[in-house]
């Protein structure tokens, strides 16, 4: 594997190593000792899969506060997505600000985000599947949000004129409003 760096910091683009022959090609997607060697979370507690009709679509900003933070490893498995990282971590050098990765099933990229960070993505084509393992179990009392399109982030969705979400997305506050802490009602249900 092939681990780049972006500029949200503790965040990266994992790239396969693909080893090819006549019948095809095999990749490590995981190894917890190389994730060790670049500092990232090696112990995931739960894999998910979240399919998606429509392009335009848009899931998230999503993330649980303590006790139950959680570091993801996300991967498009079908169609595409612009996976989007925001940095919530107030002692972060990168406090504040937002990136946005390409994942395809054709690139194979993957994309690591940091505890302390809020995901989410837009679909970028119909019927996009995304397979992610998350290092904590989903705790309803715990999670948070963040609206889409935050002024706080100015976050550059690259389609505009079809964005559709979900009422608990639509409704997330602003992060001006938002306590990084868990006393924000919890939005009670696993639906990300």
């Amino acid at each position: 594997m092939i681990f780049n760096p972006i500029s949200i910091d503790g965040a990266w683009v994992i790239d396969l190593e693909p080893r090819r022959d006549e019948r095809g090609s095999f990749s490590r997607a995981f190894c917890e000792r190389e994730h060790a060697d670049h500092g990232l979370e090696g112990t995931f507690v739960q894999a998910n899969l979240s399919k998606t009709h429509r392009r335009g679509t848009i899931r998230g900003l999503h993330y649980q506060c303590e006790p139950a933070e959680e570091a993801k490893l996300v991967r498009c498995i079908r169609g595409a997505a612009f996976d989007v990282v925001v940095d919530l971590r107030p002692g972060s050098p990168t406090f504040r600000t937002w990136q946005g990765v390409e994942l395809t099933a054709n690139n194979s990229r993957q994309l690591y985000v940091p505890k302390g960070c809020a995901h989410g993505y837009q679909t970028l084509a119909d019927d996009t599947e995304l397979f992610y393992l998350a290092s904590a179990f989903y705790s309803p009392q715990d999670e948070r949000g963040i609206r889409w399109d935050d002024p706080a982030f100015g976050i550059q969705w690259p389609i505009t004129e079809t964005v559709e979400l979900s009422p608990k997305d639509r409704n997330w506050p602003d992060f001006a409003l938002t306590p990084l802490t868990d006393e924000t009602e919890p939005a009670g249900q696993e639906v990300r």
